[in-house]
């Protein structure tokens, strides 16, 4: 039986006034935006925001509220809170002209019997705790995903206050990837560094909280080196040694820039950067370059050092002179600028190949002298 199923089947729908439902102040959407100390007009004008309200509201106005889909509401210090249905629920407000959202928005036309029907809505009660298991098959590895950060969020929730193992959320929930403990993980991680305040979210350079590029990179080996994390810690909720804090705060700030220090971050898109900063951290003179706020590409070369460099262009030269061979039929149409440029070549890599042989020759004299040496 799916975890919907188990929700689904225990408690009776009723009809609420929409007037006597509050948004949920825990909600994982909130994350990031100390959702507890937001009112409800703060948390209506966040969804609305950056949640894409707007589509479910165009939704409702053209169907109407299906009754098949209840909020799932619980009881907490007197107030009936939605704890699955938030946005749907800030759709609705607006509809009705409960609430109206900070930012000027177009809402759909509806006629006054169908804003009549929605002053009411169909709801199911429940414990907080009895629905974890809904919301993350729901949210977290469902249809209807939240972010990653607010789905890391959630499973912190899950773990750190119901009690539940990672395993049996990963296993309650579908998940075959090791999502649960690899969004636990970075969360752990991001709010060890702002206890330990060698990094705090709202700092960052970009509006945008790139939750990807920690919990992706935490997998990488030079990355987990540097900070000092096992490849299996994922259940620990101070995952970094306190010796490698330091590290950590320099891993956020690549990661994420700071606007204070008016720092963009080096990774930019996960896909070259992350990998390049994972290469360049498994060296010391590549970790120095870095903290000298030297170019991402330029820590890289440093990290690779003068005799990695040179086999890479060397190489590079020969795949790139094959190529060249192979279009001298098809691609030279008789330019004498070809010519002299080919001519170049051979010229430089003469010399390359001059310099090689010299060193060589001195290397093998050095080594000989040496070994006579000792032999004596």
């Amino acid at each position: 039986m799916s975890p919907a199923a188990t929700v689904a089947t225990t408690p009776a729908i009723e009809r609420v006034a929409v007037a006597d439902l509050a948004f949920d102040a825990q909600n994982p959407r909130l994350r990031g935006t100390d959702g507890a100390e937001l009112d409800q007009q703060a948390i209506f004008d966040t969804l609305w925001q950056d949640f894409a309200v707007d589509e479910v509201a165009a939704s409702i106005a053209a169907n109407g509220y299906f009754d098949f889909e209840p909020m799932f509401v619980v009881t907490e210090t007197d107030r009936s809170v939605v704890v699955e249905g938030n946005r749907r629920l800030a759709a609705v407000k607006a509809l009705i002209g409960e609430m109206t959202p900070s930012e000027r928005v177009q809402l759909p036309a509806i006629s006054k019997a169908a804003r009549d029907r929605l002053t009411t809505v169909p709801v199911m009660r429940a414990r907080r705790p009895d629905l974890w298991q809904y919301v993350g098959f729901k949210h977290v590895n469902g249809p209807q995903a939240w972010r990653s950060e607010s789905k890391a969020s959630y499973i912190a929730w899950v773990h750190n206050q119901l009690g539940i193992p990672l395993a049996e959320i990963a296993d309650r929930i579908g998940d075959k990837h090791s999502t649960v403990q690899r969004f636990y993980r970075a969360l752990m991680v991001i709010e060890q560094a702002e206890s330990a305040d060698v990094f705090q979210r709202s700092d960052r350079y970009k509006q945008h909280f790139s939750f990807s590029h920690l919990y992706t990179g935490l997998d990488y080996a030079g990355i987990q080196k540097f900070v000092g994390l096992k490849s299996n810690d994922y259940e620990s909720s101070r995952p970094v040694p306190s010796s490698k804090l330091k590290e950590l705060g320099d891993l956020c700030l690549w990661l994420y820039g700071s606007q204070s220090r008016q720092r963009e971050p080096l990774v930019q898109s996960q896909n070259p950067d992350l990998r390049i900063l994972d290469d360049i951290l498994t060296s010391k003179n590549g970790v120095a370059a870095l903290r000298k706020g030297l170019p991402l590409r330029v820590s890289q070369e440093i990290a690779k050092g003068d005799s990695a460099l040179l086999r890479e262009a060397l190489v590079a030269a020969k795949d790139a002179l094959q190529t060249a061979r192979g279009k001298t039929l098809t691609g030279y149409g008789g330019q004498s600028d070809l010519l002299t440029l080919a001519e170049e070549i051979v010229t430089y890599a003469n010399a390359v190949a001059d310099d090689l042989k010299a060193e060589f020759s001195r290397q093998r004299k050095s080594r000989r002298g040496r070994s006579g040496a000792s032999a004596e």
